[in-house]
């Protein structure tokens, strides 16, 4: 087992996560820049530095989750921090502006084989990869799980008339309410270890997840994730923030 801490951080070819997977390896992390497509990770590890290596990770797609814990163990033996990035906002088939994107996503229109593709990867791939990689991060000295969460997600924010995100309330939204839970599930779980499990919210953040019409910088939007992932023994654990403070669920 090496003695650098590694960190796998899942969607780390682009975006968000490509920035946590660098802030990462700037604080001394050996980092694991997990993407579907292992070339496109190999370009971004190489962008980063010696300290990052591709894993091929599809978090839809158990046979490859297995595939990369198995490697992670054989080749570095030891699992730190696993950031649960990936993400997608709606079916791959769709495209255009990201309000038009938004309005064929209310759960009134939105076809259910639609909405199946976001909760796998938003939901269901957070679950699978968290559950392949606790073995490792039991392991760990000190475990920390964070998952990309959204305030557009917030039943409590979206639940108020004057919030006029109401509008767009729909498949990607829906999704991310549903990670959020799967972020305090995990929490409870693993309450009496020494594994932390938070949600990060990047705020709007310019990324092809919204056709890059964010107004927040990726360095922005990952520095929520990476101080989360950087809490020490006294840190939170089944908490939602972004870098004002608490997110409400």
């Amino acid at each position: 087992m090496q003695d650098k801490p590694v960190a796998l951080v899942t969607g780390a070819n682009k975006g968000i996560g490509i920035q946590i997977a660098k802030d990462h390896a700037a604080h001394g992390f050996t980092v694991l820049v997990g993407s579907r497509n292992f070339k496109d990770g190999e370009t971004a590890a190489k962008s980063i530095g010696a300290d990052a290596h591709a894993v091929q990770l599809d978090v839809t797609d158990q046979a490859s989750i297995d595939a990369a814990a198995t490697r992670i163990r054989n080749e570095f033996g030891r699992l730190d921090v696993l950031m649960n990035n990936a993400g997608i906002s709606h079916a791959p088939k769709q495209s255009g502006q990201f309000a038009e994107s938004a309005k064929s996503g209310l759960l009134t229109v939105a076809p259910l084989d639609d909405v199946r593709a976001v909760f796998e990867t938003n939901v269901f791939g957070v679950i699978a990869v968290t559950q392949a990689m606790l073995p490792l991060l039991r392991e760990a000295p000190a475990g920390r799980i964070v998952n990309t969460a959204s305030s557009g997600g917030s039943l409590t924010l979206n639940s108020d008339p004057a919030n006029p995100h109401r509008a767009m309330f729909g498949n990607y939204s829906v999704s991310k309410s549903a990670a959020h839970a799967v972020t305090l599930a995990f929490a409870l779980a693993l309450e009496s270890t020494g594994i932390k499990v938070n949600a990060a919210c990047p705020g709007f953040t310019s990324t092809a997840l919204n056709n890059f019409a964010g107004t927040r910088t990726v360095e922005q939007g990952a520095r929520e994730a990476v101080r989360l992932a950087l809490i020490g023994a006294d840190g939170p654990t089944g908490t939602f923030s972004d870098e004002d403070g608490p997110v409400p669920w």
